[in-house]
Parts: structure tokens; C-alpha cells; sequence
């Protein structure tokens, strides 16, 4: 049986593609009854889609695949606390249970800036677990953040 660190590794490993793709790296996996359901990292910037984040694509393929928007029963592995847009997806959709690696203090809307999974005056409450391997999480973020501060550094 598979664990909360062996499918956050899958996201991981999305995160990791989208950091190759020049994307900000983070990576998403949804999961019903133990199975992979879907699988996307980050991709705005290659799709001109400023809601291409990671967990939108693996909502709309989820439900793309099973044939309704609302996804009972499933969990979402996220490398990077949700945003204020994604968490309110996954409310809509609806979601169980959401994983996440590393804290968002400037965006993250899942604990850090706002508490929208939770928030009782909503119609639907998600459960949440967060830290599942959070230094490589936050790791791959930093070096990816790093490496643009240089590149724009090098262009003054």
C-alpha cells in the first residue's frame, strides 16, 4: 500500500518536470481508493494560462476522467501550499483531503495567508496534512528562485 510520502515523490517528480520546462516547480497528484487518478506540474507560462497551476490541471483531468466536476473521496498531493484560486477549486470539487510539502507565506491559502479549506462559513471543509517531505519541497523552489535571481542579476 502506498504512503502520503510515495505519492508526494510522484509530485515531486512533476515538480522536478516543471522546473525543466522553466516552470515555477510544483507538482500535483490526485488520488481515489489508492490509485493515481491524475498527474500535472505547473504550466502557465507554456500554456499563456495564468490558471494552468499545477492543481487546476489535475482537477479538470480528474474530472475530465470520471465524468463530474465534484471528485468525492479524492486527495490531492501538492509540493506548494494552494493559492486563494486553487483552494477554492478544490472546495468546489470537493476534495477529502489535501497533502502539501512547503508553506506558501507569500501566496498559500491553505494555512499561511488564509484558511480556505477550512473555512466553516463555506459549504464544504477539506482535511489537510501538511510538511510530507517539505525540505525537498522547499528545496527545489529555492533553487529554482535562486537561479533566476542570478540570470537576472547576470542581465543588468
Amino acid at each position: 500500500m502506498q504512503t502520503d510520502i510515495d505519492f508526494m515523490k510522484i509530485a515531486l517528480e512533476e515538480a522536478r518536470e516543471a522546473y525543466r520546462c522553466g516552470e515555477v516547480p510544483v507538482g500535483a497528484v490526485l488520488v481515489l481508493e489508492g490509485n493515481v487518478l491524475a498527474q500535472a506540474h505547473n504550466s502557465p507560462i507554456m500554456r499563456n494560462d495564468p490558471s494552468a497551476h499545477a492543481e487546476m490541471l489535475v482537477l479538470r483531468q480528474a474530472g475530465e476522467k470520471i465524468g463530474n466536476y465534484r471528485l468525492a473521496g479524492v486527495q490531492l498531493y501538492v509540493t506548494l501550499e494552494p493559492c486563494v484560486m486553487c483552494a477554492g477549486a478544490i472546495v468546489q470539487a470537493r476534495l477529502v483531503r489535501v497533502i502539501f510539502g512547503a508553506r506558501d507565506p507569500k501566496c498559500g491559502a491553505v494555512g499561511s495567508l488564509y484558511n480556505i479549506l477550512t473555512d466553516e462559513r463555506l459549504n464544504h471543509q477539506v482535511e489537510i496534512t501538511e510538511g510530507i517531505l517539505r525540505e525537498e519541497c522547499g528545496e527545489i523552489l529555492s533553487r529554482f528562485f535562486q537561479q533566476k535571481r542570478i540570470k537576472a542579476d547576470s542581465n543588468d
